[in-house]
Parts: C-alpha cells; structure tokens; sequence
C-alpha cells in the first residue's frame, strides 16, 4: 500500500513539474485595448480608477498577473478566468458590439453589481472588493450610459 501511495505522490509531483512548463498566452495587450471604450462612455476618474481596480482585469485584454499567475496550477486557472470574464464581458471588444448588444452589457453589469455577483469573491479576496459607494457610484455612471443608448436605439 506504501508503495502504491509513493507512486502516485510521485506522479503527482511529477505532473506539477511538466505543468510549469506549459504556459498560456497571457492576457497583456496593453490599456490601448479599452481606449474605445473610454472615449465612448466617458467615465470620470473615479470610474475610470474603479473600472481599472475591479474589473479590466477580467473584462478587458490587459490583465495585470499577480506574482502566483506564475505557478501551475493557479496559472490554468487565471487563464480560464479572464477567459470566461472576456466571453461575458468585454471592454477591449466594445467598438465591435452594436448599440443594443452595449445597452444589455451595462444592463447586465448593473445586475451584477447590485447583486454583489461582481467582482467574484474570488478576486476580492486578494484585490480588495468594491465599497458601497463606489458600487452606487458605478451604478449610476451605468445607468447614465443606458439612457444615452436607449435614446440612440
């Protein structure tokens, strides 16, 4: 039975070793990406220091990798994160979507958001969560921008 244990806890160790060394593309194209973004929705400062803090990193194409990205199999992990964020979600994309599809983003933002969804409790734990007044003050930038859509449909 020892044995048996020994040389699955090797294998184990073993199938670490290999996963370091196989990477994925990480997500750094620089915060060029949300520039079309920003210049469409306009955001203040302070939205603009939220959107950076609470979100870019999961919903844009420039994440910024703690040091622990680095080590497998945390590094799966991230990866498929800002993946799945970037499928639901994603500010670097927003000059491709039409003016509908950016009125349901923000509407799905503020749900999100208001039901404590957003950001993920898993990212909170390391990067701080939003306060309640910047969530309130998210939600009214949001808000602000639906109404400017919702004129433009």
């Amino acid at each position: 039975m020892k044995k048996i244990l020994k040389s699955i806890g090797l294998l184990l160790v073993g199938v670490l070793i290999i996963m370091q060394f196989i990477r994925f593309d990480k997500n750094e194209s620089g915060y060029e990406s949300v520039a079309f973004f920003e210049k469409d929705t306009q955001p203040s400062n302070k939205i603009k220091t939220i959107l950076k803090n609470n979100c870019y990193d999961c919903h844009s194409n420039q994440t910024t990798y703690p040091w622990y990205a680095e080590i497998a199999p945390i590094s799966y992990w991230l990866a498929d994160h800002v993946e799945e964020g970037k499928e639901h979600f994603n500010v670097s994309a927003w000059e491709s979507y039409s003016i509908k599809k950016r009125d349901h983003k923000l509407d799905e933002l503020i749900e999100e958001v208001e039901e404590g969804e957003m950001p993920l409790d898993s990212y909170t734990w390391l990067h701080g969560n939003l306060n309640e007044e910047d969530k309130e003050l998210l939600i009214e930038w949001t808000k602000s921008l639906r109404a400017k859509y919702a004129a433009e449909l």
